[in-house]
């Protein structure tokens, strides 16, 4: 760790916006992992630009993080900068409306519940679908978030984003190539910041039903009560991940405290002190036998990050 390091990081950011050797068992929804060099919470477009093209210019590793819920992080840490895009990222702006139609602008930083929320309150509806998502609307533009039949390319618009060398350019929605957990932006590694969407009136009654129906399936159905990344493995063409897992016969399958979700076994849960190297050591076990078992292959849908 650098001192000149930690004070030209300061000298980008504003006060108190800096942690040295954060733990990131604190910043993940899978309780685990080790210790980032710097922990950076900027609170504007600018300050993320500024500090994209400082740890460019200095060579030094760096990863966009927003709630943390789609990341197994590795047990010795990560050597560089995690910058947190969340508060100061956060806003949800409604803008014309047009007809029976709305535009809502967002930060990256906004919970995606929290959005769905705002929305909801307008009588808007189309984002319903993300209300049990845990997760950031950067993340979720990245990956094409969607669930219960929904998807981030039903409604966006446009995205502005940050490329490697720390330049803002907005790419509109046919240019997203919005796919399966897929987009240009995860492919070219840029950052989004924010985003435009248009949803259409609705009943806010009915939108309020939907929202606490889908939310009670998701109880139901998922192993909330256990830390976890969410969904481990991509879905397979023509398969569903859960089940083959489940066929296979992997139900509460262990490596020390990490097990297969008995409620779902498309969930990998940490069921007490669970290590990064263990989760790894079961993703990689549950894809070999299934493949032996069925000839499908697994994909994680969860991303390593550090040092395992």
């Amino acid at each position: 760790m650098s001192i000149d390091l930690k004070k030209e990081i300061e000298h980008i950011l504003g006060e108190n916006q800096l942690k040295i050797e954060e733990p990131l068992s604190c910043h993940t929804t899978f309780k685990m992992g080790g210790k980032a060099d710097y922990f950076a919470v900027p609170q504007s477009l600018e300050e993320i630009v500024e500090l994209i093209k400082f740890c460019n210019q200095r060579q030094v590793p760096f990863y966009i993080l927003g709630n943390g819920s789609n990341v197994l992080v590795g047990d010795k840490g990560f050597r560089g900068v995690i910058i947190q895009i969340g508060k100061g990222m956060d806003k949800v702006e409604f803008g014309e409306t047009t007809g029976e139609q709305t535009k809502v602008l967002a930060g990256a930083g906004v919970s995606l519940a929290k959005m769905a929320k705002m929305i909801a309150s307008k009588g808007l509806t189309g984002f319903e679908f993300a209300s049990g998502i845990p997760g950031t609307l950067g993340g979720a533009i990245t990956m094409n978030a969607g669930a219960y039949g929904g998807e981030i390319k039903d409604c966006i618009l446009w995205a502005k984003i940050i490329d490697k060398q720390g330049q803002i350019h907005i790419i509109e929605k046919e240019d997203l190539d919005l796919g399966y957990r897929k987009s240009v932006i995860q492919k070219e590694g840029y950052i989004v910041v924010e985003a435009e969407f248009i949803f259409s009136m609705g009943v806010k009654e009915e939108i309020e039903k939907k929202m606490t129906d889908l939310n009670r399936q998701r109880v139901e159905k998922q192993p909330l009560n256990y830390p976890s990344a969410g969904s481990t493995f991509k879905r397979p063409e023509g398969f569903f991940a859960g089940k083959l897992i489940m066929d296979a016969g992997l139900a509460g399958y262990r490596v020390g405290d990490i097990m297969v979700s008995t409620k779902h076994c498309g969930f990998v849960v940490n069921v007490g002190a669970g290590t990064a190297k263990d989760a790894r050591q079961l993703i990689e076990d549950v894809s070999r036998i299934v493949y032996e078992k069925f000839q499908v292959k697994l994909e994680p849908e969860v991303r390593y990050l550090g040092e395992f």
